[in-house]
């Protein structure tokens, strides 16, 4: 069996490649800066891996899907935008979205709210993220219910905007304006 690369999930250390920012690693890697890219992946190597896992139940396929993203973020560095947002929960984004399409490549009829969320984590780790979840939680509770819907429809069990939109009975655009809506509601709550 496989095991998880070594890095931290909160991201830089004291010490890691001088304690330089994400942005400033990422713009190194544009000029192919290798120290740049050991020092990314270092960092956020195991967060990526994890949420894989977490999806696709098999630590083959997320180790795959691990080396493709940070092969796609050598190659194409350029499309990580540090104005909006930052590169941890980015590459979350990515390698959740891999993995789910593996699944539906797959298994096509799996339903996704199976999916159970698994990782090693210390205490300090967890009682941030308990906090974390708080706030999210109260961030998604405190939406309109159309807007929340979407979002956990979208977010939670995997489905299209497409699929949302079918399922509500919304044109497509509503649901893509209220998925974005509700994202940006829950990034403003998540910032104070």
């Amino acid at each position: 069996m496989a095991t998880a690369p070594n890095s931290d999930l909160q991201g830089p250390r004291p010490g890691d490649s001088a304690g330089e920012s994400d942005y400033r690693l990422v713009t190194r890697i544009v000029h192919r800066d290798e120290d740049a890219f050991g020092a990314i992946y270092d960092r956020y190597s195991r967060l990526v891996y994890s949420v894989a896992l977490r999806v696709v139940r098999d630590a083959g396929i997320a180790e795959d899907i691990l080396h493709d993203i940070f092969l796609n973020l050598w190659r194409s560095p350029q499309q990580f935008d540090g104005a909006r947002g930052k590169l941890a929960p980015w590459l979350a984004v990515i390698a959740r979205n891999r993995a789910i399409d593996w699944i539906r490549q797959q298994h096509p009829q799996q339903d996704l709210s199976e999916v159970q969320l698994v990782a090693d984590e210390c205490l300090a780790d967890k009682v941030e993220r308990k906090a974390a979840i708080a706030r999210v939680s109260a961030a998604l509770n405190a939406l309109p219910e159309k807007q929340r819907v979407a979002l956990e429809l979208a977010f939670f069990q995997g489905l299209t905007h497409a699929a949302i939109a079918a399922q509500a009975g919304e044109p497509l655009g509503t649901i893509k304006t209220r998925i974005r809506a509700a994202l940006i509601a829950v990034r403003r709550a998540l910032e104070r």
